[in-house]
Order: C-alpha cells, then sequence, then structure tokens
C-alpha cells in the first residue's frame, strides 16, 4: 500500500506534486496542514481519499489532530508537532495515549525523518509555494512486510535526499 503525505499547500501546490502523486496511486493522502484554499482538498480527493487536519494559517473546519489507521500503522497527524528539531512533550503524550506509531506534520516546511520518545516523526517538506531555499517536496509511505519513508521531490518526481 501507498500512502502520499503533503504539507504546506497554502492554496497553490506544485503542479508536479499532484502530477507525481497521482502517478504513485496512492490508497489515501495525509495533508498536514496549511492547506490554505479548501479547493486544495478537492485536487488532492481526485487523486484519493483525503485526512487532514487544520493548520495554522487554516480558518477551516477541520480537526487540529487526528489519528488515522493505515494497515499496521497508527498515525496522529497535527500540523506543528515539533520544537525545534525536537518531538514536543505535549504531542507525544497525545500519540501515545492515541496508541500512535507515527507522528505526521507540517509547519516547517523541512523535510525530515527521525525517531525521538518512541515514536517516528515524519514531515513530508512542503510541496507549495516555495520558501527561503527548501525544496519543494512531498512524502510518500510504502507499505508492506515493513514501513519505508520517503521524500519526493515534486519536480522531478524522484526520491530526495538532503544534500550532503
Amino acid at each position: 500500500m501507498v500512502i502520499g503525505v503533503v504539507a504546506d499547500t497554502h492554496s497553490r501546490p506544485h503542479a508536479g506534486a499532484l502530477e507525481h502523486l497521482r502517478a504513485m496511486a496512492p490508497a489515501a493522502i495525509l495533508h498536514a496542514g496549511d492547506i490554505g484554499d479548501l479547493a486544495v482538498l478537492e485536487q488532492l480527493r481526485e487523486i484519493a481519499p483525503v485526512h487532514a487536519v487544520r493548520g495554522n494559517i487554516d480558518k477551516h473546519e477541520l480537526p487540529d489532530d487526528l489519528v488515522v489507521e493505515l494497515g499496521p500503522l497508527r498515525v496522529f497527524m497535527t500540523h506543528i508537532a515539533v520544537y525545534g528539531p525536537h518531538l514536543r512533550a505535549d504531542i507525544a503524550k497525545k500519540a501515545r495515549a492515541a496508541n500512535a506509531n507515527l507522528v505526521v506534520c507540517g509547519h516547517s516546511h523541512v523535510p525530515f525523518i527521525a525517531s525521538e520518545k518512541g515514536l517516528t516523526v515524519f514531515n513530508p517538506g512542503s510541496c507549495g509555494p516555495q520558501r527561503f531555499h527548501l525544496p519543494i517536496v512531498f512524502g510518500r509511505i510504502d507499505i508492506g512486510d515493513s514501513v519505508k519513508l520517503a521524500h519526493i521531490s515534486a519536480e522531478t518526481g524522484q526520491r530526495w535526499l538532503p544534500p550532503g
């Protein structure tokens, strides 16, 4: 099973991100907030079912936190989950209370995968308008015999790795 993960579209998802998500044929898409115009969710729903949380720019009637079950994964979604490079204690507590094993977040526009406080944290980065010199990327979760997390370039559709 393939899951697409996006965040921080700010009303303008990169056209390549939508094209590459469609090519992935995901079973679902997770949007970790800062959606902007709700038409973005409609665009994503044309590709796959969407689970979304409200970001700090969103005024929509969406939940601040959401738990989604995806096969063996129990995902705790929220927009702001880290303080600097560390998982916030309140988010870790909520995720553990929900029996989650993965936290999906957005907000920073910085793509990362980390393990902290017994949880895996996945920020897909931003596939909306470029901010500073950050990459335009989204996330991919492959669920099979194991769970694999990756970042995908919205421009090329290829796996993105941090420089260095």
